[in-house]
């Protein structure tokens, strides 16, 4: 006969509490991780004040991350979860195929405007080579979602015969990416360029309606 033992109601309870604790604490780490890597890059952020923003010791860090390439990684990873998350609840297989490739163009824009810290993240681990994206096991499944949606919008447009044959979904959004990030990566040097405020709300409003346009004139018939 087998007996099966439960474990006791308190100590769930327990275990439960500190299973809760580890992921707040581990949230909190990687909040302060983002903004000191944002800010210094990889080779400039210090886990000293990583951990004094967090309000935690590095042991702490390096218990839960072994070192701090794992902890970059563990923040890159976590930043695009974030954006990734944010895309799903498009719900662009719900729109009218044009109008979702427009919403995709704003929300890319308004996600870059509201996280600069992304920018800076991916800025700085290129400079590493990709070292770190390069070792991660969920980088390319958090991604395989982003293609089959805009796939799925692609085969739309063209069933509806809106859409134009041969779009590549990836290289539609590496190129609505690129249009974006490009502008505000080197809007300092742009505005100087040019002798405009790139960042003002008119030169914001007019770079968003222009990208979206540009896109569409490609996908469009």
């Amino acid at each position: 006969m087998v007996i099966y033992r439960t474990m006791p109601s308190n100590q769930l309870k327990t275990k439960i509490v500190k299973a809760r604790n580890a992921v707040r604490s581990q949230m909190t780490i990687l909040k302060a991780a983002t903004d000191e890597f944002a800010k210094h890059g990889f080779a400039g952020a210090r886990i000293d004040q990583i951990a004094l923003s967090a309000g935690t010791n590095k042991r702490l860090i390096y218990y839960y991350y072994k070192s701090k390439d794992d902890l970059f990684l563990a923040t890159l990873e976590n930043a695009y979860a974030d954006i990734r998350g944010a895309e799903r609840e498009l719900h662009l297989d719900q729109l009218d195929p044009a109008e979702a490739i427009r919403q995709l163009v704003s929300f890319t824009w308004n996600y870059y405007l509201a996280h600069p810290e992304f920018i800076s993240l991916l800025s700085s681990e290129n400079q590493q080579d990709a070292s770190h994206l390069k070792r991660s096991e969920h980088i390319r499944e958090m991604n395989s979602p982003l293609v089959s949606m805009i796939q799925e919008v692609l085969e739309r447009g063209r069933f509806l015969k809106l859409f134009r044959n041969g779009v590549d979904p990836i290289q539609l959004y590496i190129s609505i990416a690129a249009l974006c990030y490009f502008y505000l990566s080197n809007n300092q040097t742009l505005s100087t360029i040019f002798g405009q405020d790139l960042k003002s709300h008119k030169a914001l409003a007019q770079r968003l309606s222009h990208m979206q346009e540009l896109v569409l004139g490609y996908v469009l018939c």
